[in-house]
């Protein structure tokens, strides 16, 4: 036996044991699981049975999988309300960003009288909670004469998620040097020239970011879409689901097909974004 065999016999001994970081860490995941991943795969599970099947087999995976249930949720209003959802929820992030980059470009670049308290003034909008200006909305909204119509949820979305994405994009822009800048001044390039040839495309990351943000509040959100819209055929997918259930009060299982398809496109997105996701929250939390 050499003497790097014996050697080595107590490293290999202690890679083999648990530490007690490594079971904190495994109970974690576990508890992670039983409280997020076990509904949503429940939930799939759920979906794909017959409506007797999810009575007699409440926790138990379907005998036969029952995909006809998706199409039959598709053609029985889910489209409709999906398909508002994205309209929605395209443009809110469309309008959101192009707002918050032309002010987190001149807050970040330009010195002007009042700027921190424009800053200030942004950031105290995340201090509101949409419960308390619910109300004054409303009547705005009445006002404007867009009540039951996209606008009544596309201008509200945007209003509520503009703090947080000019603060991301802000701290994000403060961080390019700002010798590129000056360089393209120098080339003859305007301020509007700038900011669409050198920050946008460095600021990737930042803006794909906030687009998942913006994207999983529009399409989740519950509270303006049952208030402000009344017509089914303007509803999104939160406020549509209640309108299926109301029709589908015993069919469970179709009741979960449409629950799926709803949840199914941020989850999609988020896994396909992760990376950028990552990069922009770690590259704009550091900067600024």
């Amino acid at each position: 036996m050499t003497q790097a065999t014996i050697h080595n016999r107590p490293l290999q001994k202690t890679r083999n044991q648990w530490t007690p970081l490594m079971v904190i860490t495994v109970i974690l995941m576990g508890i992670y699981f039983v409280l997020i991943l076990f509904p949503l795969l429940w939930m799939v599970l759920s979906s794909l049975k017959t409506e007797r099947e999810f009575f007699r087999n409440l926790w138990g995976i379907p005998d036969v999988f029952q995909w006809s249930n998706y199409t039959r949720a598709w053609s029985m209003g889910i489209s409709d309300f999906f398909f508002n959802s994205v309209f929605v929820t395209l443009t809110t992030i469309l309008l959101c960003l192009t707002i918050a980059v032309l002010t987190s470009y001149a807050l970040a670049r330009f010195r002007f009288k009042g700027s921190n308290l424009v800053f200030l003034m942004c950031m105290g909008g995340m201090m509101l909670s949409p419960q308390v200006t619910l109300i004054p909305l409303y009547r705005i909204i009445q006002n404007l004469g867009i009540h039951d119509t996209y606008w009544a949820m596309i201008l509200p979305y945007t209003a509520y998620r503009m703090p947080i994405t000019v603060m991301l994009i802000r701290a994000y822009f403060l961080g390019i040097p700002r010798e590129l800048q000056e360089a393209a001044t120098i080339d003859g390039c305007t301020s509007l020239s700038a900011l669409w040839r050198i920050y946008l495309p460095i600021s990737k990351p930042i803006l794909l970011t906030c687009a998942i943000l913006i994207a999983y509040y529009a399409w989740n959100e519950f509270l303006f879409s049952i208030i402000f819209i009344d017509s089914r055929a303007m509803k999104t997918i939160p406020s549509g689901l209640m309108v299926f259930r109301d029709a589908l009060s015993t069919d469970y299982a179709l009741l979960f097909a449409g629950l799926t398809i709803s949840a199914l496109p941020m989850i999609i997105v988020f896994f396909l974004m992760q990376k950028h996701f990552i990069r922009g929250m770690t590259a704009g939390s550091v900067k600024g």
